[in-house]
């Protein structure tokens, strides 16, 4: 992936804080994990919630891009540029009405990843294919390759751009998928950008899922809060 074409830039378009209930990163760990790996934007894309990217972006708002991962009624869908919170569980109409309202970019997470429940039916994948900008084709959470390869072959046929994200849950996953792309500086420019973007691949270890689990069992037991609490 090439870094030093003229106005380009390292984006990360999908990973979670700790106001993931899956998460331990802090926005702080967030933000100094990308500055020393020089990745000039992240998408904060949270499981239905936007608390943790706000606080991110008041820390950082040039390098911050607030985001969501909004499980609807048939999968999940990942947005950026999210200015109000769009909550859990409605269709996945309702869902992009919502966020195209506040003009939102709108992804398509991991969709063919079977072994998470976010995962989309090819039918209800094709239904809303017209009203998304892009699918994400590849995470590096995917355990096996043939779920991002299946993505991939579905946005080439549909004509579709593709994103690419870590889907980071802990510091040292960010980073492992990467986007390079023109400067961009809203969801309009992003569309533009997309069109010209070069991606850095890299699959993580299935073993990051027991991290995940294991930031579940924390906050079952209360040993850390959830959700978090931060001062003002």
């Amino acid at each position: 992936m090439p870094d030093n074409e003229p106005n380009f830039i390292r984006i990360e378009t999908h990973l979670h804080s700790c106001f993931s209930l899956d998460s331990l990163t802090t926005p702080e760990t967030i933000l100094k994990v990308a500055r020393k790996k020089k990745i000039d934007r992240v998408i904060i894309t949270d499981h239905n919630t936007i608390a943790g990217a706000l606080i991110a972006k008041k820390l950082d708002p040039q390098r911050v891009i607030v985001g969501e991962e909004i499980m609807t009624t048939k999968g999940e869908l990942l947005a950026f540029y999210v200015t109000q919170e769009v909550p859990s569980m409605l269709s996945p109409i309702d869902t992009i009405l919502r966020l195209r309202e506040q003009g939102a970019f709108i992804s398509v997470s991991h969709p063919f990843d079977k072994l998470r429940k976010g995962a989309w039916k090819l039918e209800d994948l094709c239904e809303i294919t017209p009203l998304v900008d892009a699918i994400e084709t590849f995470n590096s959470r995917c355990m096996f390759p043939r779920y991002n390869h299946a993505a991939q072959t579905f946005a080439k046929i549909h004509h579709l751009f593709g994103t690419a994200g870590s889907d980071a849950h802990a510091p040292f996953e960010i980073g492992r998928a990467l986007m390079s792309l023109p400067d961009f500086q809203n969801s309009a420019q992003l569309k533009k950008s997309i069109t010209r973007a070069k991606y850095k691949k890299r699959l993580s270890s299935p073993f990051v899922h027991f991290y995940s689990r294991y930031a579940v069992w924390r906050k079952s037991k209360k040993q850390i809060e959830f959700p978090p609490h931060f001062p003002e």
